[in-house]
C-alpha cells in the first residue's frame, strides 16, 4: 500500500472515529470531512470505496447497532430509544431498523433478551449484516 492511500485511509478512519461519538447528532458531511481534511464530495466516494457503504448508511447502521443494544438491555419505550440514537421520527426508525435488522424493534425487542455473554462477544454476533439489495 503507497503512503498515499495509507494516509488518506487514516485520515478517513479518524473522520468515522468522529461518527462514532457523535452517532445520536445530525450527519454534517462538511464537518466530517473537515476532520479528514477533504472536500465534502470526495470524502463521500472514498468513504463508501474504503468502507464500502456511504457516510450516510453507516450513520444509520451505528444507530441501528446502539439501539439493538437499548431494546434488548432496558425498558424503554421505542420512541424514546428511537430519539435517544438519533432518528427524528420514530416511522424513519422503524422501516430503517427493519431494512437492517429483518424485524420491527418491537419484535426484536421480544425476540432477544438482555444477553448474558461478554460485550465483545455479543457485537460479533449481532452485528446487523447490512441492508437486502436494493435498499440504501
Amino acid at each position: 500500500m503507497s503512503r498515499e492511500v495509507e494516509e488518506r485511509n487514516r485520515r478517513l478512519l479518524r473522520a468515522r472515529n468522529a461518527m462514532d461519538r457523535s452517532y445520536a447528532e445530525p450527519l454534517d458531511v462538511r464537518a466530517v470531512a473537515a476532520v479528514a481534511h477533504i472536500s465534502p464530495a470526495h470524502f463521500s466516494r472514498s468513504f463508501r470505496a474504503v468502507f464500502g457503504e456511504s457516510p450516510h448508511r453507516y450513520l444509520q447502521r451505528r444507530r441501528v447497532e446502539r439501539s439493538m443494544f437499548l431494546l434488548r438491555e432496558t425498558e424503554r419505550p421505542v420512541s424514546e430509544i428511537c430519539l435517544d440514537v438519533g432518528f427524528s421520527s420514530p416511522g424513519t426508525f422503524s422501516r430503517t431498523f427493519l431494512a437492517i435488522v429483518g424485524a420491527t424493534p418491537g419484535a426484536y425487542r421480544k425476540q432477544h433478551q438482555p444477553a448474558t455473554t461478554p460485550h465483545c462477544v455479543q457485537r460479533a454476533v449481532l452485528r446487523p449484516v447490512g441492508a437486502p439489495a436494493g435498499i440504501a
